[in-house]
């Protein structure tokens, strides 16, 4: 079945960068599971209400406008039954089309499901994205911190 980005989408996608924007854009052709663009660029005070939620650790996020006045980041929300749905089953098959894409147009992404360059992942299969994050919870509580994993997180790499 071939997805398409709705308007609510696109508009999140404003202000967002071009490569960013191309790498999302290709994604929802090749993905498996639908998603919705839930968040792009970001305003200081959204911002700052989701880092005092315990939803963003930084209010230096690459949701806010960079150097080049572009944002950098955005979130990836699967699309299940009409609604915006925080699933890991569902975010693995988003990962691997950004993942496909992003080799493709050739932009560096990092995911926020491991904190993880995608290129760093082999194969870009659901089940590599699922290992990839479970091999950075453990990665964490070895090291005796927190794991902050963030599924539907996407931004540029560089």
């Amino acid at each position: 079945m071939a997805y398409i980005l709705g308007a609510k989408s696109r508009a999140e996608l404003k202000g967002v960068h071009p490569d960013l924007v191309r790498v999302v854009e290709r994604a929802i052709q090749i993905t498996t599971q639908d998603f919705s663009v839930h968040d792009g660029l970001r305003t200081a005070e959204e911002q700052k209400r989701l880092v005092a939620a315990g939803a963003s650790q930084t209010m230096n996020s690459k949701h806010r406008p960079q150097a080049d006045g572009y944002g950098h980041a955005v979130d990836l929300v699967p699309f299940i039954n009409g609604k915006m749905r925080w699933e890991w089953p569902a975010i693995y098959p988003i990962a691997a089309a950004v993942w496909q894409a992003a080799r493709e147009l050739k932009v560096d992404i990092r995911w926020g499901g491991a904190w993880i360059d995608l290129d760093q992942i082999k194969n870009g299969t659901p089940g590599a994205m699922k290992a990839a994050v479970e091999a950075y919870g453990a990665a964490r509580r070895k090291a005796g911190k927190k794991a902050f994993t963030d599924g539907p997180h996407f931004e540029l790499a560089r």
